[in-house]
């Protein structure tokens, strides 16, 4: 028999070695997580959290805007409903405004995506990085295709949204947090903020109906500060999908066939049916007024919010014409040159009359692709 006195060294013993035993990272099932991977939150944003009511491990919601340049995390508070937790300026995205359609194309994805814990890369080329799981089943159902679209580090994008490796810390802890005992969290990305100003500017867009399904997904969590389910049927999204009263049988979606019989959650789809109701009226204002249209084809390989702009000079250049924007010689001239110069010096300063860094080993990708 173990006296009392050697038990209770042999249990510490054991305790303490527990405690030193390395965390497994999520997604994979033998390294170790890196200190970057494990790092706490700073002590301003666990104050944020306790001032928002929004306990720690509570679900997250991330959304991305290409044309503002702006990735927003939202928390579910006390009362499990999302508030708005903090928005970060996105260092770079890349392509043009519109979804990712193929391989190659540069283009950053747009649409909903749901991250789980294998989808978490502590051992990121570009410091942290979150997998956006692209292409998902309706990116599937589509025939589009590409691989490692990333929110990530080192304010490098080729696809991906790009933020700086400090934002990333925060981000990917939060995210981190947020997985802890769920499966999964929800990204929705978009082109730009789908008000109907946006909608009005951008109204000759060839996206435009992929743009307004986005929104039917968009206004239910705005108007209701849920998250909104999404599946896919028909190769369009449908969210918060129920089966119809007295249904015999659970509701199956398949990405390429036609949508079973469903229903809306009543409260739900009357909140959303208000604020899409008054935003359909204000975008026909917009429209009888003649509101200028943006082009088409912006002519700049994505974005940086200004805040980057004298930080990274030279990561916004003008883009190539590639197969996504195979329309672009019908379009009008874009107006360059006004009496004020150059709009693209205007925009982005002095630094675009360089060559572009092309460094492949900082970059990342095979030089054939700088």
């Amino acid at each position: 028999m173990i006296p009392p006195m050697v038990r209770r060294v042999l249990v510490l013993a054991a305790a303490f070695a527990t405690a030193l035993t390395p965390v497994i990272c999520l997604g994979e099932s033998s390294k170790p997580l890196p200190a970057k991977a494990t790092r706490e939150l700073p002590v301003e944003l666990l104050s944020l959290l306790e001032q928002k009511k929004m306990p720690k491990y509570s679900p997250i919601v991330v959304r991305l805007f290409k044309e503002e340049a702006e990735l927003e995390v939202w928390k579910q508070d006390a009362s499990d409903r999302f508030q708005i937790l903090k928005t970060y300026p996105i260092c770079r995205w890349s392509g043009d405004l519109g979804p990712k359609l193929h391989e190659g194309d540069r283009q950053a994805p747009e649409g909903f995506y749901a991250i789980t814990p294998e989808l978490m890369n502590p051992n990121s080329n570009f410091y942290l990085a979150i997998n956006l799981g692209y292409p998902n089943s309706f990116d599937k159902a589509n025939k589009r295709n590409g691989s490692f679209l990333m929110i990530h580090g080192d304010c490098w994008s080729s696809g991906c949204y790009a933020m700086t490796d400090e934002q990333i810390s925060e981000i990917y802890s939060l995210a981190r947090d947020s997985l802890s005992g769920r499966p999964s969290f929800q990204v929705q990305a978009y082109p730009f903020r789908l008000t109907p100003a946006n909608l009005a500017r951008h109204r000759n867009s060839p996206n435009l109906a992929f743009w307004k399904m986005l929104k039917i997904g968009n206004d239910h969590f705005e108007a209701t500060r849920l998250e909104p389910r999404v599946d896919v049927c028909n190769g369009r999204y449908v969210f918060n999908a129920q089966p119809p009263p007295n249904s015999p049988s659970p509701l199956v979606f398949n990405p390429a066939e036609k949508c079973p019989p469903f229903v809306v959650n009543p409260e739900i789809a009357r909140r959303a049916l208000e604020k899409s109701r008054a935003d359909e009226l204000e975008y026909s204002r917009l429209l009888e007024d003649n509101v200028p249209a943006a082009p088409i084809y912006s002519g700049l390989d994505g974005g940086m919010n200004k805040a980057f702009l004298t930080q990274f000079p030279g990561r916004v250049t003008l883009a190539k014409v590639m197969p996504y924007a195979s329309y672009l010689p019908q379009l009008p001239p874009i107006p360059w040159i006004d009496n004020d110069g150059s709009l693209t010096r205007r925009w982005f300063g002095s630094s675009l009359d360089k060559q572009p860094e092309c460094n492949p080993p900082r970059v990342g990708f095979p030089s054939g692709r700088c």
